[in-house]
């Protein structure tokens, strides 16, 4: 037991190693995937058998699937998501030669049922924007934050982490470090870059930074860069306020920016470049959004269907 125990360290201690350097994952992925391995791991231990991560076959993992399946209820997307860390695990093993082939091999991840993210329209930006309080410093940078996740589809973890050396503001793009700390260049449009200057010059610049504070664009008045459950919080406040009753995140702002490129002719490459989605598959959700918007343009320009 004390030998397959080592072996499963040491292999789980190398697969981080792995996810780090050789796929730049962030820390909470690392995390995600490594207990994938350790879950699989305590199922076989539960089960007494006493194998190392190299001696586990294909039944091995149907059966710990089962379980997954059955007595845990775990839903397709979970399944999927700890079949994928799994997949990664051996494909780890593969590629160190220390099995000659994954026992993953002919496993299918479950289908999954893909749930169009919900959009906002322009109008209902619009309407979220209009309520902010714009004599009021902290409404100003909230309306600022609201503009730059639309007009610049960022991930909500993205503009917290902005940093003012992030700015190229004579180039008209700013620089976005996304998962995995890949980086991007996405462009920046007039009236936004106008309200990211207005509030740099004229509210952030009054705030004092805490130390260690200092490069961040967007502080609190105390002088410490906000939280994303701050940026959460704020994006349903104001969609509350302007009646929205949408189910809505700071996401929906950047699914509404894809969404917005993608009606107005834009190409999911370029898409898909803005947003720094890793694959073509995962932008082309964007299609399938815009199918309501395509129903509406022949529902009021079609012939056939004008007069109904």
């Amino acid at each position: 037991m004390q030998h397959a125990e080592s072996q499963w360290k040491e292999a789980i201690k190398n697969f981080r190693v792995f996810l780090l350097i050789d796929k730049s994952m962030s820390e909470n992925t690392i995390e995600a995937y490594i207990r994938d391995v350790w879950s699989l791991k305590e199922y076989l231990e539960q089960q007494g058998w006493d194998i190392s991560p190299e001696q586990v076959t294909k039944e091995h993992i149907q059966s710990y699937l089962r379980y997954l399946s059955e007595e845990s209820d775990l839903k397709s997307v979970s399944m999927a998501r700890r079949l994928s860390g799994l997949k990664t695990f051996y494909r780890n093993l593969l590629y160190d030669d220390q099995i000659q082939d994954t026992p993953l091999k002919l496993i299918k991840t479950p289908r999954l049922q893909r749930n169009l993210p919900q959009v906002l329209s322009i109008e209902e930006i619009d309407s979220m924007e209009r309520t902010f309080d714009m004599t009021s410093a902290e409404q100003v940078r909230n309306h600022c934050i609201v503009e730059t996740l639309y007009s610049c589809g960022l991930r909500v973890s993205e503009l917290v982490n902005l940093k003012l050396e992030n700015l190229y503001f004579k180039e008209a793009y700013i620089q976005v470090i996304g998962k995995g700390d890949k980086e991007r260049l996405v462009p920046v449009g007039e009236q936004t870059r106008s309200e990211l200057e207005n509030y740099i010059h004229n509210i952030r610049s009054g705030i004092v930074p805490q130390a260690g504070e200092e490069a961040y664009v967007f502080l609190s008045r105390r002088g410490k860069h906000l939280t994303r459950v701050f940026v959460f919080q704020m994006v349903q406040q104001a969609a509350a306020m302007a009646g929205i009753t949408k189910k809505i995140s700071p996401h929906t702002l950047r699914h509404s920016f894809a969404t917005h490129l993608y009606e107005g002719g834009a190409d999911l490459f370029s898409i898909q470049a803005m947003l720094g989605h890793s694959s073509i598959t995962t932008t082309e959700i964007y299609t399938h959004i815009s199918t309501g918007y395509l129903q509406n343009i022949i529902s009021d320009y079609h012939p056939r269907y004008r007069n109904r």
